[in-house]
Order: C-alpha cells, then structure tokens, then sequence
C-alpha cells in the first residue's frame, strides 16, 4: 500500500507540474498518436531531424530493456509515411534530436491490475527529449508514444511537444478462444505485440472449452493428450512460459481462463466419469429450446457431486497457477445448461430428493473458490454465477473483496446490477464488444437461410448480430447511467473473439483497428474536453493508425476508402461548415 502511495504521489505531482507550466491544446496537424494521449501540448507545431544516432538511454530492467531495444529499432527503421503528409515544417533553429532519455521512479514495481501506467514526454528544441514515468510500464507506454511521433524518410519529429498521459481504466483486454479453432504461439504473440501498441494490458487467454483442450498439464497430461484436436494444436509449458514472457515485455498481462463446471466436453476424451452429457447431440429432435443439452454443438458439464472433479479440477489449477504468474484466475461458470445436468444420473438423484441446480453450483464454487484463492489468486467469474435466472449462486457464498464479476449479457444493465451489488465489473457487452458477431451462425442443415421459405433472416443469422462496427465499440460508455461510487467499481473492459467462425486465417482483421476503437475509449475516453463523443475526429485518425498497424505487419481492416482519408470530411454524414 505504501509503495503504491508513493507512486500515485509521483504521477500526481508530474500532473500538476505540467499543467502549470503549459495549457492544454489539441493536437493540430496529421501527426497521430494512437490511443490519444489525455494531455498533448503543441502551441508552436515544429519538427526537427532525427539524428542517425539516435538513442534511448535508460535504467536496465528484465523486460523493459527489451522494451526499449524494440522501439529503437522501430523508431530507426519504420520509416513511416503518413496517408496525409502532416503540414509541419522543419525548424530552422531546432538541433537534430540526437536522444531520449527515460527517468522511472520505480523500477520493482510489478506488472498486475492497478499498476501505475502514467507518463510525461517533452521533446526540446535542443536536441533532447525526456520521458519520465512512475514504472517500466508506463514508460513502456511512452516509448509507444514517442514511436508514433516519429514519421518520414529522412526522419522527423515533433519538437516544443509536451505530453502527460494516463489510462482511465486500469483494466484493458482482449479475450481469444484458442478452443473452437487453435491458434499458433506466433499468431497469440503477433496478437500480443499489436496490444501493446495500442496500450492494452491484459490478454484473457480463454484456453480450453468443450470443444478441445489444447493445454498440456504437468500433473494432467492426459487432458491435452486427449483432448486437443491434434498433437500440433497443444500449447506446452515452454509455449506459455514463452507467450507470458513476451507479454511482460510489451506490457500485457495475460490472464488464464479455464472455464468450468459448464463448457467441460473435452476433458470427457480423458475422463468421461466426471463429465456429464458428453458427446450428446445438443438439442434432441423434439427437445425444447429450454431441455437443451448444450447452448451450441459441443455438450459437456464437470459433475460437481463426483468426488473425483476435484481431485482432476484442482491438479488443473496447480498447473495453471504455476505457469501464469497473473495474479488473476478466470474460472469461468457461465452458461450452465440445466438440461445437462439433469441428464446425469447422479445429479438426477440429488434433484429427487430435493435438491436444486443452484445448490450443485454452489456446491461447485464452495470448494473449488477456497482452493483457488488459497493460491493468492482473485477469481473472476462471467456474470452467470450471480445473474442467471435458472442457476446462480447466492452473493453469501460469493466473497466481494476476493472475486471479480466479467459482464457480458444486456449490456449497461448487468453492469449496474453487478456493481450495486458490491462486486468489482469487468465489462464486455456482447452488443458492443463481441467481435465475432455479425457472420452468422455456424450450425448446418439451418432453414432460417432459405430465406424464400420464411422472409425472417434477420442479422445474418448471428445471435448477437448485427456486426460490431468501430463506431459503436468507441462510442460505448461502460460507466453509463452508473453513481461515481458504482463506476469506481468497473476495472474496465474486453472485447472478445470467440472462435466457433474465426482462426489465424482472420484473426488480423477480426480485431483489428475495432480493438483499438475500445483501447482509445478506456484509456482516454471517447469525449472531448468539452464533453462531446469525439467519434467524428476520431475517423481520420483511425485510418491513419490503421494503416501504421499494417505497415508494422498487424493484418488489420480498412474502415474507408483511401479516398475519405486523403480528402478529409468528404465521406461524413454531415458537412461540418
């Protein structure tokens, strides 16, 4: 607690230094920086050279000195040519910038959820830029900045620029489901690289699922042995030692998601016993939407009443633990499907003779949250535990101070209920944050697309259709509606890519520039200082990041053509006069 005093002191006192000295202006040529910083300071826009010799001087530190030795090479080698050529001369008087120098105040402070991730860069006219941070990996977010400024053949940049920057959510992620389809160390850590470009944070590794285990366990080999889809679809224990190092580098946590009791099917390849409904077709002919076995092809539900779940669960969370340093665990219990469970003859039992669904869940998370928690790890769960209507779990039995609730069902409303209720909110809106929605459904031998047979086709088949375009994933307002005591409580935010229509093929372009329409949003926000949505002004710029990504091999979509860009207001609604 002290030391994170200490440095909230130090980013405060950076703050307060640079708003007396220098009033705020808005950023006024084509230079981008990607997500805006919150403070960016430019009264007189002047460039100067970039001297050949060029370098960052710095503290060293395990991951941060990777950190720096990447953006040298970048920022020597990127050469980067804008869409629009910024209208900026070169200073007469100002010296070639020869380095950049990076002061932190706190070079032992960990990589977890609140880490301070301030920064304030000054570039000179003197041939000289500073950047001072409170920690590596805000200073790892200024070299990002720096890196942006820099642009042309030979280089230039920005000089009399001052910038102070901070995130306003402290939680920023991405979900990918590497169980429905499997994706290579290299695409997880190309994923990584271009997170870190846009300043996330977190990488919510949704591992395993009905469909496959892809993990390889010390103490359970027989799960990824099994349950993966072939023995070139595993991740091993140096793959994810690998991947967690390559994202302490870049600034990104990455966090383990093992979902259980429900989303279960393939550990049934090793342990049929402990899974129930396995290998079921998951909506019988003449079943009822709500006796369903599965809400989707892929059936399976961990029995909590068969001692021996446990004895297999728990060997699973020792490895897990051991491997991901994160301090999170994301245990998952979303979507529990009654008639699953119904269907098991153990589970049948307990319901004659009195017992309810909700109990077995609570019977579930009352012994598997101790377990978790013994390993100083805070669980976070999807929404389910405490919000379905069918099967939840009481609040008593459901720790605030030890567990983190992720929201991803009816947007704003299941946040409100979540926070009222006390509970710390990581929000991902399936009506705004689900990127794999839109491209319909995955399910064949489906009427619904002939559509001459009954004219109701609506939004491309997808349950949660329409597709998520980037001006409503930057314009959503997670806090919306929420008391300044309530909103305190949402860490922040992650879209997701669910893998039932996507895999390294689209990846690129799935997420990409719509990711960086949330990072923007959730580190400085989506208003301008005068409080209005700034999605308008926004466009021209993500189009100018987009096309940097994908110059830094980032496969990421275009949002117009490149006409709009070079010919700036023409494609708008409205004709601003």
């Amino acid at each position: 607690m002290a030391l994170q005093w200490r440095t909230d002191i130090f980013s405060t006192f950076l703050l307060l230094v640079f708003f007396l000295i220098s009033p705020i202006s808005s950023l006024q040529s084509a230079i981008n920086v990607w997500p805006k910083p919150r403070v960016f300071n430019w009264p007189d826009p002047q460039a100067a050279l970039l001297s050949p010799n060029f370098t960052i001087i710095s503290p060293r530190h395990h991951y941060f000195s990777s950190a720096v030795d990447r953006h040298l090479r970048r920022i020597l080698t990127e050469k980067h040519r804008p869409l629009v050529d910024p209208s900026v001369n070169i200073s007469s008087s100002a010296s070639p910038l020869q380095k950049l120098t990076v002061s932190v105040a706190d070079l032992s402070a960990p990589l977890q959820n609140g880490v301070n991730e301030s920064y304030s860069l000054h570039i000179s006219l003197t041939g000289s830029a500073n950047l001072v941070s409170s920690t590596v990996w805000g200073a790892m977010r200024g070299l990002e900045t720096f890196s942006q400024l820099v642009w042309g053949d030979p280089l230039r940049v920005p000089v009399g620029v001052s910038i102070w920057d901070a995130p306003l959510f402290q939680h920023r992620g991405l979900i990918l489901d590497t169980s429905r389809n499997y994706y290579g160390v290299e695409h997880i850590l190309r994923t990584i690289e271009a997170m870190g470009m846009n300043k996330l944070n977190v990488f919510h590794w949704h591992i395993t699922d009905s469909h496959s285990f892809p993990l390889v366990l010390p103490l359970e080999p027989e799960l990824g042995a099994k349950g993966a889809y072939r023995d070139d679809m595993k991740y091993s224990p140096e793959d994810v030692r690998r991947i967690v190092k390559f994202g302490m580098e870049h600034g990104v946590r990455v966090m383990p998601e093992i979902d259980s009791p429900g989303h279960t099917g393939s550990w049934a390849l090793a342990y049929p016993e402990i899974v129930s409904c396995a290998n079921m077709f998951w909506l019988p002919a003449g079943y009822k939407w709500e006796d369903r076995l599965a809400s989707e092809p892929g059936t399976g539900h961990l029995n909590p009443l068969n001692p021996k779940t446990y004895e297999v669960l728990k060997n699973v969370v020792r490895d897990v633990v051991d491997l991901f340093p994160e301090s999170f665990y994301h245990s998952g219990v979303d979507e529990i499907v009654p008639g699953c469970w119904k269907a098991d003859p153990l589970i049948k039992s307990f319901l004659s003779n009195g017992g309810t669904l909700s109990q077995v869940l609570e019977i579930f998370v009352n012994t598997t949250f101790p377990f978790i928690h013994s390993l100083n790890r805070t669980v976070v769960y999807w929404e389910d535990v405490l919000l379905d209507d069918i099967v939840s779990v009481r609040p008593e039995f459901l720790p605030r101070e030890n567990i983190i609730l992720q929201t991803w069902n009816n947007g704003v409303n299941n946040t409100k209920r979540i926070v009222s209720s006390g509970y710390r909110a990581i929000v991902s809106s399936s009506e705004y944050y689900y990127l794999d929605c839109g491209h319909g459904d995955f399910l064949g031998n489906n009427s619904q697309y002939d559509e001459q047979a009954n004219g109701e086709y609506k939004d491309g088949g997808s349950w949660c259709g329409p597709f998520k375009t980037w001006q409503t994933i930057y314009n959503y307002d997670i806090t919306y509606k929420l008391s300044e005591e309530e909103a305190k409580l949402v860490l922040g935010g992650e879209v997701a890519l669910w893998s039932e229509q996507a895999d390294p093929t689209v990846l690129d372009a799935r997420l990409w520039p719509r990711t960086s329409a949330m990072a923007e949003s959730l580190w400085s926000g989506n208003r301008d200082e005068s409080g209005k949505k700034r999605y308008a002004e926004a466009t021209d710029r993500l189009n100018e990041w987009r096309n940097r990504m994908v110059k830094r091999g980032i496969g990421a979509e275009p949002i117009q053509p490149l006409w709009c860009a070079r010919n700036t207001g023409m494609c708008n609604t409205v004709q601003k006069i």
